[in-house]
């Protein structure tokens, strides 16, 4: 695990009473942290994809289903009978040609969509789930997303980096000041999870060779920002 802290802007700033609120008089240093942990993917979600094309409607969505079961069985003989495999997006839309210098749109038939997203606890097999889906006939796969399946214990760890730095920073204002902290007046924070994020451009066809997918890290941000009395 990676972990890495980043400087922020730093503030120096005097408590204002408020109607209705009693705030401390004294001066007070607002500073901020910002705490990063770079973490390994333990989890993938994969969009995949059937279309399908046909002259009218109801062709179109019959072709597709037929596509997309066989495109389901091949994941699930893959990932077994119960993998997380669940329909994110499906359309059945007319296709028209429209005549140069305007008039009437022909219709040329219809187009059917049926998209999937597999999640996956190792994110290794990216790869092999790609594969799969393609060469049963699936002909889009888009949106790798490798991420984290509980990301609290790294959120933990960036607060506390990010906790320290401001006070930290906090400290150093005080000390170019000729000061020393008091009292925390407050704290906030906040944080992301950045996951790591590919596209497969593919539109057909099977690959002749395994898909290499490489997973990157993901990264886990927490922010804080303090107020802390001068003294």
């Amino acid at each position: 695990m990676r972990k890495s802290i980043i400087v922020p802007v730093l503030m120096l700033a005097f408590a204002m009473p408020l109607r209705g609120q009693v705030v401390s008089q004294r001066p007070f240093v607002r500073a901020a942290g910002e705490g990063v942990v770079s973490v390994r993917p333990d989890q993938v979600k994969i969009n995949v994809g059937v279309t399908t094309q046909a002259e009218t409607a109801q062709a179109s969505a019959e072709q597709n289903a037929a596509r997309t079961g066989v495109v389901l069985n091949a994941l699930r003989q893959l990932l077994g009978a119960n993998a997380d495999i669940k329909t994110v997006s499906y359309s059945v839309t007319p296709n028209y040609r429209y005549p140069q210098g305007g008039g009437t749109p022909i219709l040329l038939g219809y187009t059917t969509s049926n998209v999937v997203e597999v999640t996956v606890a190792d994110a290794t097999v990216a790869g092999r789930v790609i594969d799969t889906a393609t060469q049963a006939g699936a002909n889009t796969v888009t949106g790798l997303r490798f991420t984290l399946r509980d990301s609290a214990p790294a959120r933990s760890q960036a607060l506390r980096l990010a906790t320290q730095q401001a006070r930290s920073n906090a400290e150093s204002i005080a000390m170019g000041l000729g000061m020393r902290l008091g009292s925390i007046v407050s704290a906030e924070e906040s944080s992301a999870v950045r996951a790591v994020t590919a596209t497969d451009s593919r539109t057909g066809g099977v690959a002749a060779t395994p898909t290499p997918v490489e997973t990157g890290m993901v990264e886990v941000r927490a922010t804080v920002v303090v107020e802390i009395e001068l003294q």
